[in-house]
């Protein structure tokens, strides 16, 4: 079968082909029930019960093909939404992405980083000297205003790009420093560096193109991710209460707009159900019980549609 003539009639749908944003990525397409199978060594996917093609590119590159290209939406980091914006010129109001969601998984920072044991403290100290990084145009703006800050802009950083190992640069006589994504900061360590400043702090995004070819259906998707989102996010809590102890029950569980209260068959008391989130649900259940509370359980969320 030729994929690229069945491409006509659907979204193109842009997913990060490797790296740390893929895996996410895919599982958020899972829970978001788009159906796919992707053949070996190919990198369009078309989706059974949706008229989508997956399109599996670099993510450095996702940017490009929605904000230029014929690709309605895509995911990617928005390091890389900006490194495209800092070196690509907008010759129309059409040309460029818009941020959808902000997907809260692959959180990192773009850094200026140094060698531990040397000298250079300081972004300012890199001003003239040797920079490496694969986020040349990010790189370049920022030592441009440092340059402006400190007077010295006859003097200018010189910017060096290489796609891979950018880590190893000051190891390997390179750089004198390099600008590069820090996750775990392990790496960085290994390579005997230390950040010094933060450029860009990033994070998984959804975008999409300023003239999508169907508006509707890339809102349906945006819909359908948040409520997955939304749902990894939250588990339900239910409990029984007295009523006199309602308004005090309301504030430790607010929900995400009110909880939903119900009249239970016993003379005052009620029953109530509320979004909480996860990583407050332990302390929420203590807080709970001391006020009186009875009968607490805490439900996990399948998916789910919220204002």
């Amino acid at each position: 079968m030729d994929l690229v003539n069945h491409l006509t009639d659907r979204l193109l749908f842009a997913v990060p082909k490797k790296g740390r944003l893929q895996q996410a990525a895919l599982d958020l397409l899972n829970g978001s029930d788009i159906q796919f199978r992707r053949e070996t060594r190919l990198d369009i996917a078309l989706v059974r019960n949706l008229p989508i093609a997956l399109i599996f590119l670099p993510a450095a590159d996702i940017p490009t093909f929605v904000g230029e290209g014929r690709v309605d939406i895509g995911i990617t980091g928005r390091d890389q939404v900006e490194e495209h914006a800092a070196t690509t010129p907008i010759s129309s109001e059409e040309q460029g992405v818009e941020e959808i969601l902000d997907l809260g998984f692959g959180k990192c920072k773009l850094q200026v980083q140094t060698p531990e044991k040397g000298s250079l403290n300081d972004p300012k100290d890199l001003i003239g000297r040797n920079v490496v990084t694969s986020f040349v145009g990010l790189t370049e703006a920022y030592f441009k205003e440092l340059e402006g800050v400190s007077g010295d802009k006859k003097i200018k950083t010189n910017i060096k790009y290489v796609g891979g190992s950018v880590e190893a640069a000051c190891a390997l006589g390179v750089a004198d420093g390099i600008v590069d994504l820090v996750e775990s900061g392990e790496t960085m360590k290994a390579a005997g560096l230390r950040a010094i400043s933060t450029v860009v702090e990033s994070t998984a995004i959804l975008i999409k193109s300023k003239r999508p070819s169907n508006p509707q259906l890339v809102d349906l998707i945006a819909s359908r991710i948040k409520g997955v989102i939304t749902a990894q996010k939250y588990v339900l809590c239910q409990y029984n209460i007295h009523r006199s102890k309602l308004d005090v029950a309301t504030k430790i569980t607010p929900g995400k707009r009110a909880p939903t209260i119900t009249t239970l068959e016993e003379e005052g008391w009620v029953a109530l159900s509320s979004m909480v989130e996860k990583k407050q649900i332990a302390t929420v259940m203590d807080n709970l019980e001391a006020v009186g509370a009875s009968d607490i359980l805490v439900l996990n969320i399948g998916n789910s549609r919220t204002g």
